[in-house]
């Protein structure tokens, strides 16, 4: 297929291809857990070393998951194994002034919460509407629910006043080179990343806290996401058939969360951040008509992995480590790979790694008749210049460019954990 022919399907289906993550979207490519590296003599540099595969909890669509603690240092949803289902939700404030975005970040903190226990929803009378929706029957059940709150950049215009108390990387996210940016489905003043077990509980958590905060906050955007299950066995596959996220920084380990992760003191950031961490969303189309046209030999060296093992292409396995220093002129896995321009592998890039949780996503088809469907690239990180946008630069101008195409999205800053019953979503923020 000509790359003239390309350029005529991006400009029908109203989309222009780049960028970081498409399926095969990995950072990083996949090795033995810290432990086992160490013991076989591997870097002894935490920041160097993968944690365990990023594999869904769930593979049963059905299956009713374990609450996950609501109250904490750091919010749910970050950290939190990935759930097979997510709800990505923009919205734009709408309450006058300080007091009342008090009341709505305390409406959302209510709401939350008692959606993350679940239980049975309080009667208000016959002459009242009900308090909730029934979609999961008398009793929600928790089902792994996770709602992580994240706060835009135009949250910090002269509204509130809060110009001053904005986290230092926050801004809007501006298009890298052949983006095509949707304003419809970008930024917002706040971002909902609602996660759970089963796509029935996600959505109903959406209606519950849509319904609870009326009149603070109308929705912006929104894009709803899955993880496959494992085909056959190891990482879920993304659209492209490749699998999708083979492995992350090993947060488990405190120094390496506090090094990449969460904003800690001393790094320059308001003293209410502390806790929290940057939040990075990218609505990735992926033009699927096309990439079911290319040959696997060259869709392997775009990637940089065996489609059918995950391997990289200088290995074996899945977990196999490439040895970018054995390769210098990408006689086996090129230079211009998507893992090896996301993650040379080396000292000066180790500190831009960055905590991914991508999903899915499936929209039917555009007005032309051809398939919306792509990825939501989901990462959180320290900083978003030092690695979301420092690991996007390096992609740019990638092959992966005429296969796939960023719509939207946005940066974000997910706010400090909910500590305890009296706490609330932005106390730190707003005191």
């Amino acid at each position: 297929m000509s790359l003239l022919n390309r350029r005529r399907f991006l400009t029908r289906a109203g989309a222009a291809a780049a960028t970081v993550g498409a399926a095969g979207a990995e950072l990083l490519a996949n090795v033995p857990p810290a432990a086992a590296q160490r013991a076989a003599g591997a870097s002894t540099n935490a920041l160097e070393l993968d944690g365990p595969a990023a594999v869904p909890v769930a593979i049963d669509p059905n299956a009713t998951l374990p609450p996950v603690p609501f109250h904490g240092a750091h919010q749910a949803g970050i950290t939190t194994p990935r759930q097979s289902a997510a709800c990505f939700v923009s919205f734009d404030v709408t309450a006058e002034n300080r007091t009342t975005l008090i009341d709505l970040f305390q409406q959302l903190t209510d709401t939350a919460r008692f959606l993350a226990v679940g239980g049975t929803p309080p009667n208000l009378g016959s002459g009242s509407p009900p308090s909730d929706s029934g979609t999961l029957g008398p009793i929600v059940p928790a089902d792994g629910l996770t709602v992580t709150v994240g706060v835009g950049a135009s949250l910090f215009d002269k509204r509130f006043g809060l110009r001053s108390r904005r986290p230092v990387h926050l801004t809007a996210m501006e298009p890298f080179p052949n983006d095509d940016l949707d304003p419809a489905q970008t930024g917002g003043d706040l971002l909902l990343q609602i996660c759970a077990g089963s796509t029935d509980t996600a959505i109903h958590a959406l209606r519950q806290i849509a319904k609870a905060t009326r009149g603070g906050m109308q929705i912006n955007w929104r894009v709803d996401g899955f993880a496959a299950p494992s085909r056959p066995t190891g990482t879920p596959r993304g659209h492209f058939a490749f699998k999708d996220g083979i492995a992350n920084p090993e947060v488990s380990d405190a120094a390496v969360a506090d090094q990449l992760l969460w904003v800690t003191g001393g790094l320059g950031e308001p003293a209410w951040t502390t806790g929290g961490t940057y939040h990075a969303v990218r609505i990735i189309r992926q033009l699927i008509e096309f990439w079911d046209r290319v040959s696997i030999t060259e869709q392997q060296e775009m990637i940089g992995r065996f489609r059918a093992s995950g391997a990289p292409l200088d290995g074996v396995l899945e977990t196999d480590t490439p040895d970018y220093a054995a390769d210098p002129k990408g006689n086996v896995i090129p230079l211009t790979a998507h893992i090896r321009l996301s993650n040379p592998r080396t000292a000066d890039t180790a500190d831009s790694r960055m905590l991914r949780r991508s999903y899915s996503y499936d929209r039917g088809v555009d007005e032309a008749g051809n398939l919306d469907m792509g990825l939501v690239f989901n990462s959180f990180q320290q900083n978003l210049a030092r690695q979301f946008i420092a690991t996007q630069t390096r992609l740019i101008g990638e092959p992966m460019v005429d296969y796939i195409t960023p719509v939207g999205g946005g940066y974000f800053f997910a706010l400090p954990g909910v500590r305890d019953a009296s706490d609330w979503y932005a106390r730190g923020l707003l005191s």
